[in-house]
This record gives structure tokens, sequence and C-alpha cells, in this order.
């Protein structure tokens, strides 16, 4: 069987060709092509993802994302079983781009159309790069604007058992990445940031509190590590009467980025 997916969910276009296939009474997983079309260098002009740009992004470039997967995969559209489509969650217009261009592609093949809870999908592309992975196993599930815990219970049984409660981790790290001066998305440079503040020795204290929500509870909260973070450094700014537009010292924007990195995975840790 091939499926071919679309998702649009967010400011990234991609379309891709799945083969799946039973092999000694398993399914087995191929990935045939996975094209994406990134809105990244639009959005960083903004400091974050502007949703009616991404919408009209994706009205673009989806024809040619679609072209593109079905020629690297070796396909013709009539070769296609299934078109599946993330339906939700994510951003209205951009999901409407998607969802429009799968309908009409299933209704011109006159093949079945599929909705995708697409966090759920996150954990079933473990199927393809995890050889032999079975049910029921636990998933963590860190992106965008998620920071879910689920209890998966079979191939298309997908069960939450714990979350954040406000922002999710790469929005915290989005926003405390923006006040300490590092480009959209702030999350690689701001691991690579804290990696090097730990080899360096950096001695600047940052205190800050675990996102991990105390009790009996697998939840989060990173509203108030990010406003902990936004307010040290407001308070450092001041003490070192910056002026508006003035850069951090290295050394501040090092140790904030060491202390966040930590607070975040040290809290998501304590809940998996």
């Amino acid at each position: 069987m091939l499926i071919f997916g679309v998702e649009s969910s967010c400011d990234e276009t991609s379309c891709s060709v799945l083969s799946v296939e039973e092999k000694s009474g398993k399914r087995v997983f191929s990935l045939k092509s996975n094209i994406v079309a990134s809105q990244v260098e639009t959005h960083r002009l903004f400091g974050g993802v502007v949703p009616e740009i991404a919408s009209r992004a994706h009205a673009e470039v989806i024809s040619g994302v679609a072209r593109e997967a079905m020629t690297e995969a070796g396909v013709k559209p009539c070769d296609i079983d299934a078109i599946a489509v993330t339906a939700y969650p994510g951003l209205i217009g951009c999901l409407l781009v998607g969802t429009s261009f799968a309908k009409g592609l299933a209704s011109s093949l006159k093949k079945p159309l599929v909705p995708i809870n697409h966090i759920e999908a996150h954990a079933a592309a473990a199927y393809l790069c995890e050889e032999g992975l079975s049910a029921p196993f636990g998933a963590l599930i860190v992106s965008g604007s998620h920071t879910s815990l689920y209890d998966v219970r079979s191939e298309t049984q997908f069960t939450p058992v714990g979350g954040s409660r406000d922002d999710a981790a790469g929005e915290a790290f989005d926003k405390i990445g923006r006040i300490i001066g590092l480009p959209y998305p702030a999350g690689r440079a701001m691991d690579e940031l804290a990696s090097r503040a730990a080899d360096e020795g950096v001695e600047e204290s940052v205190p800050l509190p675990s996102p991990a929500i105390a009790g009996d509870n697998l939840d989060f909260s990173f509203s108030g590590l990010k406003t902990a973070a936004l307010n040290y450094v407001n308070t450092k700014r001041q003490s070192l009467k910056l002026k508006e537009g003035d850069a951090l010292p290295e050394k501040t924007v090092l140790a904030v980025a060491h202390a966040f990195t930590n607070a975040v995975c040290s809290g998501i840790s304590k809940k998996l």
C-alpha cells in the first residue's frame, strides 16, 4: 500500500510517500520520499510564525511539493492507495490549505481520505526509525506548541496522560531566546550555547524554577519558568545600565541559555 501524506499545520509545507507492507505477520513501513518547504527565513523577520503569511506561503508551494514528493518516490498519482492529511491541531488557515489540497487530490483520484491528528503522528513516526517497535509504549512529544506525554496502546490508540498546562517547551525556548538576542527559532542555538557554557564552566548563577508541576501528575508549566528568566534578564540589564538595543554580556547569555535549557530538560525528564 502507498500512502500520500500532506502536512501544513504550521510553517512548513510537507508531502511524503509512505509504503506499508505485510511481512511475516508484521507491518513494515518504508518512507519513499519526504519533501519539506520551510518558511523559517520568512518568519524569522517577525520573531515567530505569522499565521496569515504562513497560510499564503503554503498555497504558493503545495502543488510543487506534492509533485516533487511523487517524483522522488518514483510513483504516479494513480499508484497512490490513500491520502492522509493533517486535519488538526494547528493554525486554521494553514490547515485549510493542506486539507483542501488533499480533498481535491483524493476526489480526483477516487481514493480514501484519512484525517490525521499530527501530534499522534509524531509518536507514530517512531515506527519509521525503530525497527520492530510495537505498542504498548510511552511517548514524549515535544514539538512546537506541544509538550505532551501519551500512553500508546496500539497503532491507532493514543491516550494523553500528561502535558503542559500553558506554554510548550518550544515556545518558551523561542521567547527566552529572543530576549537574550538569539534568532528565531531559538531552540538549537540555545542548546549550542548551553553546551558551550558547560564546557567553559560559566559561573554566573541563574536561579530558575522547574517546569515539572509538583504532585501526583505528569504535567508541566513553562510560564513561570519563562517569567523567571525574563525577570532575571531585565534585572541584569538594569544593573548594567544597558539601553534598549544594547546586547547582553556574552557571559550572561551563556549562563541564561545553560540554566534555562537545564531547567526544561530536567523538568521533562523528571515527569518522563
